[in-house]
């Protein structure tokens, strides 16, 4: 499916309806993700040299099977049985806590990526892309195709299978969501090199998602990643 394509599809999946709160009578429903593809792109030496960050970018959307992909990329489940009978991800985390929530600001709402079903829910309708950005409307985050929230949820930590004694020190925890969150945002830059995409790695509005996430003391937004096709010279 080309850009075209998608942007014709925009209205169908719009009119996808269902009970979600802060989104009216009348609301989105999750939207299913096709099936991510594992094969194809540039090579990871490739992808490697290719890497950097790109601020001008285009404000198409991404086709569906993009999106899908580059979601899987970031921080997707890869396997069935990974570390500590969980299922393992793309990224490592601590005693695979898996405690860095992806939120997806793009131009009808904000959903949060479910990985495990590998499907978008809807959170809350709206264009917030200008909060992840930080920098107003001027910035190339408020009109860019997808804007990656990432956010911590130190509740997590408590769930991890496994328990080791640094899990709970309050240090070792900002250690190892930042940690986290690095292994996303270059998975995401190497997608993106592999895919031609631009993507670029910033702060945002930390105040301001959070108060229009609604997220819980525990909950903490922490950085933003915008991503799509390079802006045309």
């Amino acid at each position: 499916m080309n850009r075209r394509t998608f942007v014709q599809s925009l209205p169908t999946i719009t009119l996808m309806a269902a009970t979600v709160p802060g989104f009216g009578d009348e609301a989105k429903a999750p939207i299913e993700l096709l099936k991510p593809e594992v094969d194809g792109g540039k090579s990871v030496l490739a992808a490697l040299k290719a890497r950097r960050t790109l601020r001008d970018i285009n404000p198409d959307p991404l086709p569906p099977q993009m999106l899908s992909n580059l979601l899987w990329a970031a921080f997707g489940v890869n396997r069935e049985s990974g570390p500590f009978g969980q299922p393992g991800r793309t990224a490592a985390s601590a005693s695979n806590s898996q405690e860095i929530d992806l939120y997806v600001a793009l131009a009808d709402a904000i959903y949060l990526y479910d990985a495990g079903r590998h499907r978008l829910t809807p959170v809350v309708a709206g264009d917030f892309r200008e909060q992840a950005g930080g920098r107003g409307r001027g910035s190339a985050s408020a009109k860019a195709p997808v804007n990656l929230i990432f956010v911590v949820d130190l509740a997590k930590y408590a769930k991890a299978p496994l328990q080791e004694p640094r899990l709970k020190d309050p240090d070792f925890q900002k250690l190892y969501y930042g940690v986290a969150t690095g292994l996303i945002a270059g998975n995401v830059y190497l997608f993106a090199a592999s895919q031609g995409l631009a993507a670029w790695f910033h702060n945002c509005n930390r105040d301001a998602l959070a108060a229009t996430l609604k997220l819980p003391p525990e909950q903490r937004v922490l950085f933003a990643q915008t991503v799509g096709y390079p802006a045309k010279s």
